[in-house]
């Protein structure tokens, strides 16, 4: 057996129904999963890189490939894993690549929060000129591209960079209709607002009467009782 099966296997052993019944009513979208708990998941994903660690970055990559085509989301988490624990040999012609697996294969919020708030923001923080990429994600039919677009950035303002950025990803999916693209720029403000409390409260002062009422409560809730009291009467 090679290692994809040996995972595969090792993750049909760790079953368990009650959890996977609880993760499939969890979400509103459908998903696939085997139903391993997050704790076990992790520990599948850091005992197996031992096997491929020495591998080239291309056949780690294809690995992760492979791993995300299934659509289940504890081989993604996997994937995930091991995309970033090689962070390090990241190169900027990746980017696209990582892109191609936004659109083709991630399929729910919590696949898309993984890899971009880790890999993808890593590679942006590290190469601004990708923050173009970011803002065309925005207009994409694809609404998973589209909360990529945002979430990628809270890696940047988590280290204190790419505050303005986080501003215009915001204003370009302001109105957007998906709830779940909502709620992904509203917690892009939210993680800002640990470190810019001040700017983002005026951010979020400016374009309250047009914000969703999902975006403005994610954006405001780590905020001092004051000003979201201040916020909130509009």
């Amino acid at each position: 057996m090679n290692v994809l099966e040996n995972i595969r296997a090792e993750l049909k052993r760790n079953v368990d129904k009650e959890y996977r019944e609880g993760s499939i009513n969890f979400f509103k979208e459908k998903i696939k999963c085997y139903g391993v708990r997050a704790p076990t998941t992790r520990k599948i994903a850091k005992r197996y890189f031992q096997e491929i660690k020495d591998l080239n970055k291309k056949e780690i990559f294809q690995l992760c490939e492979k791993l995300l085509k299934t659509n289940y989301n504890e081989e993604a988490a996997i994937a995930f894993s091991w995309c970033n624990k090689i962070k390090d040999r990241f190169e900027k012609t990746d980017f696209k690549m990582f892109e191609s697996w936004i659109d083709e294969y991630l399929t729910n919020w919590a696949m898309i929060d993984d890899f971009c708030t880790h890999s993808v923001g890593y590679l942006v923080y590290n190469n601004r000129e990708f923050l173009r990429d970011l803002k065309k994600w925005t207009k994409s039919e694809n609404r998973w591209m589209r909360r990529a677009s945002a979430v990628t950035l809270i890696y940047c303002v988590r280290n204190k960079k790419n505050l303005k950025d986080s501003f215009e990803i915001s204003d370009l999916l302001l109105k957007d209709k998906d709830d779940l693209v909502r709620k992904g720029y509203g917690w892009l403000l939210k993680e800002a607002s640990n470190i810019y409390l001040k700017e983002v409260h005026d951010y979020v002062m400016e374009n309250r009467n047009e914000m969703p009422r999902v975006a403005l409560r994610y954006a405001i809730e780590k905020m001092p009782k004051e000003m979201k009291s201040n916020i909130m009467k509009r």
